[in-house]
């Protein structure tokens, strides 16, 4: 039958990891997040810290002067790889260790272009948590202990950086409900009944 893979794109504050972690739990499996970087890292032999200051953002970083060709890269010694942006080389480390993991085991992957590495995997399901701006604003606000100016600001950056990841990376658009399998309104329904519908969706889907 092989394994079942969830993976969960999210805007930021829409309890897409909350969800993701209620999904593993009622599943019986492992939810990755940030649990993913320090795979890649153990996989590669890159510092965790690496992946950590890379984590979903496009964009170049200071550190990239700094360590390009200090680690080791576990498999990847050719000329073409050596030379690519460090970014490039943490992306990839990250897809290698998604696709060794849905060959491993079922599980829930939280975010870092998850669908785009195994789109070709049949037993993957692929779901974008959305919420309306007010909720996602008093969550964070609550969780983060912030004004409401400055939790919506925080949204509108950290969804900036995520859509720019993953259009970046894929060649889909994040967010657009033609990227995913299931989108989901988290602000018309809590945690526990968004795990209802995807298990349910699971469930029809074997019925095709």
């Amino acid at each position: 039958m092989g394994n079942h893979i969830y993976t969960i794109g999210r805007e930021f504050g829409s309890g897409g990891k909350e969800i993701g972690v209620a999904l593993a739990n009622r599943l019986g499996v492992k939810c990755y997040d940030k649990e993913l970087l320090k795979e890649a890292s153990k996989e590669s032999g890159y510092c965790a810290e690496i992946f950590e200051n890379h984590d979903e953002k496009p964009t170049n970083s200071f550190l990239y002067s700094l360590v390009m060709d200090t680690y080791s890269f576990g498999g990847y010694s050719s000329a073409p790889f050596m030379d690519m942006p460090l970014n490039h080389k943490i992306f990839l480390a990250q897809f290698d260790t998604i696709k060794k993991l849905a060959e491993k085991e079922s599980c829930v992957i939280v975010g870092r272009c998850a669908d785009y590495a195994l789109e070709d995997y049949k037993g993957c399901l692929n779901i974008f948590i959305h919420a309306d701006l007010s909720s996602r604003i008093k969550r964070i606000s609550k969780k983060m202990n912030l004004s409401s100016n400055k939790a919506r600001d925080l949204i509108q950056k950290t969804d900036k950086q995520r859509a720019s990841y993953y259009n970046y990376y894929t060649s889909k658009k994040w967010g657009d409900s033609k990227s995913y399998d299931l989108t989901l309104n988290s602000s018309r329904m809590d945690i526990e009944g968004c795990v209802d519908i995807i298990l349910a969706y699971r469930e029809r889907m074997k019925k095709r």
